[in-house]
Protein backbone atom coordinates (compact mmCIF):
# COMPACT_ATOMS: atom_id res chain seq x y z
CA UNK A 1 0.00 0.00 0.00
CA UNK A 2 1.11 2.98 -0.94
CA UNK A 3 0.12 6.45 0.82
CA UNK A 4 1.57 9.54 -0.51
CA UNK A 5 1.12 12.22 2.45
CA UNK A 6 1.64 15.81 1.26
CA UNK A 7 1.88 18.75 4.02
CA UNK A 8 1.41 22.38 2.81
CA UNK A 9 5.01 24.04 5.26
CA UNK A 10 2.22 26.28 6.85
CA UNK A 11 0.74 23.21 8.86
CA UNK A 12 3.88 20.91 9.15
CA UNK A 13 4.21 21.39 12.38
CA UNK A 14 0.28 20.78 13.09
CA UNK A 15 0.65 17.27 11.78
CA UNK A 16 2.36 14.03 11.31
CA UNK A 17 2.93 12.65 7.87
CA UNK A 18 3.19 9.05 9.71
CA UNK A 19 0.25 9.74 11.45
CA UNK A 20 -2.12 10.90 8.56
CA UNK A 21 -0.60 7.90 6.18
CA UNK A 22 -1.74 5.59 9.26
CA UNK A 23 -5.05 6.79 9.31
CA UNK A 24 -5.78 6.11 5.43
CA UNK A 25 -3.93 2.93 5.93
CA UNK A 26 -6.18 1.94 8.38
CA UNK A 27 -9.99 3.25 6.15
CA UNK A 28 -8.38 1.19 3.32
CA UNK A 29 -7.76 -1.81 5.45
CA UNK A 30 -11.65 -1.63 6.45
CA UNK A 31 -12.61 -1.55 3.07
CA UNK A 32 -10.58 -4.61 2.10
CA UNK A 33 -8.96 -2.81 -0.95
CA UNK A 34 -5.94 -5.40 -0.39
CA UNK A 35 -2.31 -3.90 -0.67
CA UNK A 36 -2.03 -3.00 -4.29
CA UNK A 37 -3.30 0.39 -4.12
CA UNK A 38 -1.78 3.54 -4.38
CA UNK A 39 -3.34 6.98 -3.10
CA UNK A 40 -2.57 10.63 -2.02
CA UNK A 41 -3.53 12.41 1.10
CA UNK A 42 -2.91 16.37 0.83
CA UNK A 43 -3.26 18.52 4.26
CA UNK A 44 -3.75 22.57 2.48
CA UNK A 45 -4.82 26.08 3.01
CA UNK A 46 -8.84 27.16 2.34
CA UNK A 47 -7.71 29.28 -0.11
CA UNK A 48 -6.18 26.46 -1.93
CA UNK A 49 -9.47 24.10 -1.35
CA UNK A 50 -11.75 26.72 -2.01
CA UNK A 51 -9.97 27.26 -5.95
CA UNK A 52 -9.93 23.66 -6.99
CA UNK A 53 -13.51 23.47 -5.13
CA UNK A 54 -14.46 25.80 -7.76
CA UNK A 55 -12.51 25.10 -10.90
CA UNK A 56 -13.43 21.36 -10.23
CA UNK A 57 -16.81 21.59 -8.87
CA UNK A 58 -18.10 24.93 -9.74
CA UNK A 59 -18.95 25.91 -6.21
CA UNK A 60 -16.34 29.12 -5.62
CA UNK A 61 -16.92 28.43 -1.80
CA UNK A 62 -14.59 27.13 0.93
CA UNK A 63 -15.22 23.73 1.90
CA UNK A 64 -13.49 20.59 4.15
CA UNK A 65 -12.14 17.94 1.78
CA UNK A 66 -12.50 17.01 -1.81
CA UNK A 67 -11.73 13.59 -3.31
CA UNK A 68 -10.65 13.29 -6.68
CA UNK A 69 -10.94 9.55 -7.50
CA UNK A 70 -9.92 7.86 -10.44
CA UNK A 71 -11.55 5.13 -10.12
CA UNK A 72 -14.65 5.07 -12.96
CA UNK A 73 -18.35 6.18 -11.64
CA UNK A 74 -20.92 3.58 -13.07
CA UNK A 75 -23.31 4.98 -15.27
CA UNK A 76 -20.72 7.61 -16.75
CA UNK A 77 -20.14 8.00 -20.11
CA UNK A 78 -16.55 8.44 -19.29
CA UNK A 79 -13.51 6.64 -20.69
CA UNK A 80 -12.29 4.56 -18.40
CA UNK A 81 -8.58 5.23 -16.92
CA UNK A 82 -5.89 2.76 -18.27
CA UNK A 83 -4.79 0.30 -16.29
CA UNK A 84 -1.43 1.25 -15.30
CA UNK A 85 1.27 -1.44 -16.33
CA UNK A 86 2.57 -1.74 -12.52
CA UNK A 87 -0.48 -3.71 -11.85
CA UNK A 88 -1.05 -0.92 -8.55
CA UNK A 89 -4.79 0.75 -8.18
CA UNK A 90 -4.43 4.32 -8.70
CA UNK A 91 -7.65 5.46 -6.32
CA UNK A 92 -6.69 9.30 -6.44
CA UNK A 93 -6.15 12.26 -3.76
CA UNK A 94 -8.03 12.90 -0.92
CA UNK A 95 -7.49 16.73 -0.26
CA UNK A 96 -8.05 18.45 3.16
CA UNK A 97 -8.33 22.04 4.43
CA UNK A 98 -6.59 21.73 7.51
CA UNK A 99 -8.19 25.74 8.68
CA UNK A 100 -11.60 24.12 8.20
CA UNK A 101 -10.85 21.43 9.98
CA UNK A 102 -9.62 22.93 13.32
CA UNK A 103 -13.24 25.41 12.87
CA UNK A 104 -15.09 22.28 12.93
CA UNK A 105 -13.07 20.82 15.42
CA UNK A 106 -13.59 23.61 17.53
CA UNK A 107 -17.72 23.84 16.55
CA UNK A 108 -18.05 19.72 17.40
CA UNK A 109 -15.68 20.12 20.50
CA UNK A 110 -13.43 17.88 19.28
CA UNK A 111 -10.38 17.60 19.01
CA UNK A 112 -8.72 18.22 15.40
CA UNK A 113 -7.26 14.64 14.97
CA UNK A 114 -10.23 13.34 15.31
CA UNK A 115 -11.49 16.01 12.89
CA UNK A 116 -8.53 15.09 10.54
CA UNK A 117 -9.86 11.03 11.44
CA UNK A 118 -13.53 11.92 10.12
CA UNK A 119 -12.13 14.30 6.87
CA UNK A 120 -10.11 11.35 5.74
CA UNK A 121 -12.22 8.50 6.47
CA UNK A 122 -15.28 10.69 4.47
CA UNK A 123 -12.39 11.33 1.50
CA UNK A 124 -11.57 8.05 1.01
CA UNK A 125 -14.50 6.38 0.94
CA UNK A 126 -14.99 8.90 -1.61
CA UNK A 127 -12.00 7.39 -3.57
CA UNK A 128 -13.75 4.04 -3.66
CA UNK A 129 -16.77 4.91 -4.53
CA UNK A 130 -19.09 6.11 -1.82
CA UNK A 131 -21.47 9.41 -2.49
CA UNK A 132 -23.85 11.19 -0.53
CA UNK A 133 -25.98 13.00 -2.90
CA UNK A 134 -28.83 10.84 -2.07
CA UNK A 135 -30.33 10.47 0.96
CA UNK A 136 -30.22 6.89 1.25
CA UNK A 137 -26.64 6.62 -0.12
CA UNK A 138 -26.00 9.55 2.43
CA UNK A 139 -27.09 6.93 4.82
CA UNK A 140 -24.80 4.02 3.82
CA UNK A 141 -21.73 6.69 3.76
CA UNK A 142 -22.30 7.82 6.66
CA UNK A 143 -23.13 4.68 8.93
CA UNK A 144 -19.34 3.08 7.17
CA UNK A 145 -17.96 6.71 8.64
CA UNK A 146 -19.07 6.20 11.88
CA UNK A 147 -18.27 2.21 11.79
CA UNK A 148 -14.90 2.99 10.45
CA UNK A 149 -14.05 5.89 12.92
CA UNK A 150 -15.30 3.76 15.60
CA UNK A 151 -12.79 0.91 14.50
CA UNK A 152 -9.24 3.56 14.30
CA UNK A 153 -10.61 6.88 16.39
CA UNK A 154 -10.02 4.95 19.58
CA UNK A 155 -8.72 7.82 22.20
CA UNK A 156 -8.73 10.43 20.03
CA UNK A 157 -11.97 13.27 21.33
Amino acid sequence: MEINVLIDENFERCLEVDWLRSIAEQVLVAQDVGSNVEMGLVITSQERVQQLNQSYRGKDEPTDVLAFSTIEEIGTDSPPFVTPPDGVSHLGEVIISYPQAVTQAEERQHSIEREITILTIHGVLHLLGYEHDKPELEREMRAREKEILGHIGKGKN
